[in-house]
């Protein structure tokens, strides 16, 4: 994969619910400061990245969060690690799939046909998926700027002007906490930024592509909501806005009158289309990956660190696929993909944690060929946000959260632990503290012993009469 493949992934990972679904709901709570909430969003999404693009560059494996935080944290947290994010992965796929429901086609049987048609490329290779991706990426970002260039252009000609521009007041009809609610709720539209690092195994020169691929999409993907929520706000106004669960489908139907009947709305129904297949095929890209990561070091059984012979995951891809179908036929997905986003959310925070982890150890051989800046105050932001949004998100996603690391600490306990003998770089944190114990605390308090004397309770005699005598 190179720099072009990483940047279609991340575009195609981003794109989707957040703009065809979600500015509606979240006009609910900002009005028209919603535009400010979508930049907010891109801006808090930065600290996972970088961390994240330096953790891939030092360590370019298959299996992304999960390898990050196992080779740091421990298995245990690892474990934690890579099945939150490939349930995560696996859900929002799901919703993807399913979020093409809104544009009244038959969604089941064409979410199902679509996950099948990704596995079977998807075995056929990583390259192949990201052809497809490149294609459905490239075609979505000339539909959306087509949009956008339309709307402004739209919106600053004579006529329509005065009235469109007044939409935009008051600005903050709810106050900047409507904006934070409306920040939390848009936040997981950029969190497929990340899947890239677990393909970093099979990308060329990553450490150029990964970091300078994941930075050009943020950039791309931020530019499109930003521009395009605009266009929504300005053509739709925040009460039609607030009420569409097709809002780029409206806007376009209203911008486009110079065009045949209802060519304008189907036009954004096939970008919305588009976007929701890149969505789900970057995800299952890149969730079969951590079953396959997992194996390797004995988390998973070992029939999933088998590849196929072009050498992509194929039991992996199975699994996943065959879950994503699951969770369409099974699961309220919407419901669920929105309680993952928690999960997620807690894993960006560790994965702030882990890169200070591996600063700290100074192990020699940790040589990322990236390092993210203003160490370790950009980190230390990132667990923050991240910390924050989860507390905005309410009991339930913390509940579910909860649940699901429970769920993953008992599969480490009784199936993984026997069968690894290693630790996380963690333990070189300690010991490199270690080296720096003062030895004399150790004799201060004895002292301090002999001062007050025997207690009552101290079973002296007890303990002398069980003791090992030393004879020299």
């Amino acid at each position: 994969l190179g720099l072009f493949d990483v940047y279609v992934i991340c575009v195609g990972a981003m794109i989707s619910s957040g703009f065809f679904l979600l500015p509606g709901l979240a006009a609910e709570h900002a009005g028209p400061a919603v535009v400010l909430a979508y930049l907010i969003a891109g801006l808090l999404i930065v600290p996972a990245m970088l961390s994240q693009a330096e953790l891939a560059t030092a360590m370019p494996r298959a299996g992304g969060a999960y390898y990050f935080l196992d080779r740091t944290l421990g298995p245990l947290v690892g474990t934690i690690g890579g099945v939150g994010t490939w349930l995560t992965m696996i859900l929002k796929s799901a919703f993807a799939l399913i979020g093409m429901g809104a544009f009244d086609i038959p969604v089941l049987i064409t979410a199902i046909g679509m996950a099948l048609l990704i596995a079977g490329l998807n075995v056929v290779g990583a390259r192949e998926s990201s052809g497809l991706l490149r294609i459905l990426v490239m075609v979505l970002l000339v539909t959306l700027a087509f949009f956008i260039v339309h709307g402004i252009a739209d919106l600053f000609s004579a006529e329509p002007a005065a009235p469109r521009q007044g939409r935009f007041t008051p600005f903050l009809p709810n106050g900047f906490d409507g904006v934070l609610e409306a920040v939390g709720l848009v936040f997981v539209s950029f969190i497929g930024l990340t899947k890239v690092a677990s393909l970093a195994e099979e990308v060329k020169d990553p450490d150029r592509n990964i970091p300078l691929g994941m930075t050009l999409g943020l950039i791309t993907v931020t530019a499109i909501y930003v521009g395009g929520v605009f266009v929504m706000v300005a053509v739709l106004g925040t009460d039609r806005l607030s009420h569409s669960l097709t809002p780029v489908a409206d806007a376009g139907g209203e911008l486009s009158t110079w065009l045949p009947r209802h060519v304008g709305t189907w036009l954004m129904v096939g970008a919305g289309i588009l976007a929701f297949a890149s969505m789900a095929n970057a995800g299952i890209l890149a969730a079969s990956r951590y079953p396959l990561a997992m194996a390797r070091d004995r988390l998973f059984p070992d029939r999933f660190a088998a590849t196929g012979p072009r050498g992509t995951p194929v039991p992996g891809i199975l699994l996943t696929t065959g879950l994503v179908v699951a969770c369409l036929l099974a699961l309220r997905v919407e419901s669920v993909a929105k309680l993952a986003s928690a999960l997620q959310l807690l894993l960006f925070g560790l994965i702030n944690v882990a890169v200070i982890v591996m600063r700290e150890s100074h192990i020699e051989s940790y040589d990322p060929g990236f390092r993210a800046p203003l160490y370790p105050w950009l980190q230390l932001t990132g667990i923050f946000v991240a910390l924050v949004l989860v507390a905005e998100m309410g009991w339930l996603p913390v509940l579910f959260t909860a649940g699901v690391t429970a769920i993953c600490a008992g599969w480490y306990t009784n199936y993984a632990r026997h069968r690894i003998s290693r630790s996380g770089a963690i333990l070189h944190v300690f010991e490199r503290l270690g080296r720096r114990r003062f030895s004399g605390l150790d004799q201060e308090l004895r002292d301090i012993m002999k001062e007050k004397g025997l207690r009552a309770q101290d079973p002296f005699d007890e303990l002398v009469a069980r003791s090992f005598v030393l004879d020299y």
